[in-house]
């Protein structure tokens, strides 16, 4: 409920969030009662927002704030703020507002100005102060020269998009009519040149996963998102709906099993949790049974040696199980919401997908393989001779080849990413077509 409260009342956040903007404008009617509402303070949600790494410009003029958010002074591509006609509690804040003094405030609240109402402790604002200098000198060695950071970023983080007429062999996503009634949409992508073998790579990469089931996904009420290991996967894929006792999958970390049967064995788990716990939450799978509630049928994934590699929302098959080994992936994002809302956890995934591997190869961690995963691929580790990634480092762009999803006639439904998704406004990546 809290959550839907601060949905409602600022829409604007939803809506930048989604749309990744640079530049956010919180104006219109109502919004003195909002701000009154809150105690003349910003929402809290505001500054947990992906897109305060990019913001540039903050318009917040003429309203009713008491206090300037300290946080301000941690967006690092921040130019340009407006807080005239706002009644601030700092008297000195108040005139290097009216002055128009972008630079001198950030500067004010960095340093632990009492821009946030009884004002960071001097210490700890003396503190992070240190802090940020060293970090700053040391970006200031590394760049050579004003702006070469963005320059620089821009050239080592790529995402090259291969298009279904370059690839003599697309993968292609069929759609059964059954599926309508029950998730009928769908986008994938094959991603190539992920480099998941060194330190906690394959660990971040499933807690991304995990993070954007939690918050864009809705706790997967909007989308759902799966991730497979394509060397696993043998096309074309079907995607359709079959009654519970008739869908068989081997689901991740367990034996084959009816979808009827697994249901059924997750509901007992989640009654032996709440029991233990003494509460009504739950956690893992057991989060989302309440999904296929009144379904007569259940969506799966299915592919052309007839396994069902996936089971949205609940799991994926351990078949194609992402190890560490794994370099090429199939992703796919399922919704009973709209297309839109899976292209758009798409592009997000995908974003994801090209920090974590560009961290990954800019800190040269050490890696090593579980001794399941070993067992896996019979002991043979990746050799940095075959895998560009490791070869090239960070200027190795991830290949995103487009996949066709088809209806049962062969019509094209939606080939992803076409020219207008992963239209990404952000300075470190660059998307070649």
């Amino acid at each position: 409920m809290a959550v839907a409260a601060v949905s409602e009342a600022w829409p604007e956040l939803e809506l930048a969030e989604r749309e990744r903007r640079r530049e956010l404008l919180l104006t219109g009617p109502g919004l003195d009662e909002r701000v009154r509402a809150a105690g003349g303070r910003l929402p809290p949600r505001l500054f947990t927002l992906s897109l305060l790494h990019y913001l540039e410009t903050l318009d917040l003029s003429n309203n009713q704030l008491s206090e300037i958010p300290a946080a301000l002074a941690d967006c690092p591509k921040l130019k340009e703020i407006h807080f005239k006609g706002n009644k601030l509690r700092d008297k000195r804040l108040e005139k290097m507002v009216h002055g128009c003094q972008t630079k001198s405030i950030l500067e004010y609240l960095r340093v632990g100005g009492r821009g946030g109402g009884k004002g960071r402790a001097k210490a700890e604002g003396t503190e992070k102060e240190e802090s940020r200098k060293k970090k700053r000198e040391k970006k200031q060695k590394r760049e050579g020269g004003e702006g070469e950071e963005e320059l620089e970023a821009a050239r080592r983080l790529l995402l090259r998009v291969l298009h279904v007429s370059e690839n003599p062999a697309p993968l292609v996503v069929n759609v059964h009519p059954e599926v309508r009634d029950v998730r009928p949409f769908i986008v994938g992508a094959i991603v190539r040149g992920m480099y998941l073998e060194p330190g906690n790579a394959l660990k971040r990469f499933l807690t991304a996963q995990t993070k954007l089931h939690e918050d864009l996904c809705e706790k997967r009420t909007a989308a759902t998102i799966a991730t497979h290991d394509l060397k696993a996967i043998r096309g074309p894929l079907l995607y359709g709906a079959r009654p519970p006792q008739d869908l068989k999958i081997v689901p991740l970390g367990r034996r084959e099993i009816k979808a009827k049967d697994l249901v059924r064995q997750l509901q007992l788990e989640a009654e032996e949790q709440r029991k233990q716990k003494k509460r009504q939450n739950v956690s893992g799978l057991h989060r989302y049974l309440h999904l296929l509630d009144g379904k007569d049928n259940y969506p799966c994934l299915v592919d052309a040696d007839g396994d069902v590699i996936s089971f949205p929302p609940i799991t994926n098959s351990d078949k194609t199980k992402i190890k560490k080994t794994t370099t090429d992936l199939f992703l796919e994002v399922t919704s009973a919401t709209s297309l839109q809302m899976c292209k758009d956890i798409m592009d997000a995934l995908i974003l994801k997908m090209a920090e974590i591997n560009k961290y990954t190869l800019d800190n040269k961690e050490e890696g090593s393989l579980s001794d399941t995963e070993a067992d896996t691929v019979s002991g043979q580790f990746l050799d940095p001779k075959t895998n560009e990634s490791a070869e090239k480092g960070g200027n190795s762009p991830l290949v995103v080849e487009q996949v066709r999803v088809v209806d049962m006639e062969g019509s094209l439904k939606v080939v992803y990413p076409s020219k207008t998704d992963l239209d990404i406004a952000a300075s470190h990546i660059t998307v070649i077509r």
